[in-house]
């Protein structure tokens, strides 16, 4: 059998590597990427596996060179690799959709309930010397609203989580089917102004696309409900981060908690963290243990399908199936 080369953005855990066993040998360790260094270590290998926040350009798969047939995903989003170019270069692209579902669900229900139960707030009040006392009540989620933009594999579970804390789930997601969002007991929006007037919090969990970009624009936020809630789990281009502060600082929405921003990192002196009512984190979202190996296991398992011929079952790309290299 052939021996292939693959890399890994960190060293993963045996657990995964046994999907490429005897298949590949893997080269790994902590990322350097775009180094020459890199770029030297990359052009022997016939995969990389990249994380979240590895810009993969067509002048990049270039400089690796035409070695390179797959490029995996731990995780969801692809939007830092160019598909296109990837396409054009007969290079496959996978992801592991279902890697980080829980975990991010997780993360999106405690943001919001840190918001609405004044947790941050408190905890900072106190630790300030500031005594007991806040200056405004938080919200009981029993009864409330949330608005989902966005009912993918994420989004789905932020609202069965959401209905078993008494919450009335609404989305707005075109491509989901009438059907789906009744089995899950969610009401459709019909636009996302309706969605925003009527959500006591809105949560984001939408892919970085051209029609996302900036959806959450200062616009948007005017008709949230005024002292509403915002979460960003998804990603930082939805949001116009000025437009954000500004809502913030105006009282206008009571509180944001923000994960993800634009651009990553985000700079030490970012305007939200200086804001009380804010709420972030940094983009730990999928950080978890189980999170991390189960991405692991299902890039392991993609990379080891497309190496050995087959169509592997996450291909991003599938146009480029016909044109592999082989």
């Amino acid at each position: 059998m052939q021996s292939f080369l693959v890399w890994t953005h960190t060293v993963f855990d045996p657990v995964a590597l046994a999907a490429l066993q005897p298949l590949a040998t893997v080269s790994a360790e902590p990322r350097t990427v775009m180094t020459d260094a890199w770029f030297a270590a990359a052009s022997e290998c016939d995969a990389l596996i990249l994380d979240g926040v590895t810009a993969m350009t067509g002048p990049a798969m270039d400089r690796v060179g035409a070695r390179l047939r797959v490029l995996g995903r731990t995780g969801i989003g692809v939007d830092r690799i160019d598909l296109r170019a990837a396409t054009e270069r007969g290079i496959m692209v996978v992801n592991t959709p279902d890697g980080p579902t829980e975990s991010t669900a997780e993360h999106a229900i405690a943001l919001m309930l840190s918001l609405a139960k004044r947790v941050a707030a408190s905890d900072r009040t106190l630790r300030s010397g500031q005594g007991w006392s806040l200056p405004a009540p938080g919200l009981e989620v029993f009864g409330a609203t949330l608005g989902l933009v966005g009912l993918g594999r994420i989004g789905a579970r932020v609202a069965e989580i959401a209905r078993a804390l008494g919450m009335r789930v609404l989305a707005l997601d075109p491509y989901v089917a009438p059907e789906r969002a009744a089995a899950l007991g969610v009401g459709l929006a019909e636009s996302l102004d309706q969605l925003l007037a009527a959500a006591d919090v809105v949560s984001l969990h939408c892919p970085a696309i051209p029609e996302t970009y900036r959806l959450i624009d200062a616009a948007a936020l005017a008709r949230m409900r005024p002292g509403s809630y915002l979460v960003n789990v998804a990603r930082g281009s939805v949001v116009d981060e000025q437009a954000l502060v500004a809502a913030l600082r105006s009282g206008h929405l009571a509180g944001a908690a923000i994960d993800v921003y634009d651009p990553e990192p985000a700079p030490a002196d970012h305007p939200l963290f200086g804001l009380p009512n804010a709420i972030c984190t940094a983009h730990i979202a999928s950080y978890t243990g189980a999170s991390i190996l189960r991405m692991q296991v299902m890039a392991c398992e993609q990379v080891a399908a497309a190496l050995r011929g087959d169509r592997p079952a996450e291909l991003v790309n599938p146009e480029v199936w016909e044109r592999r290299i082989v």
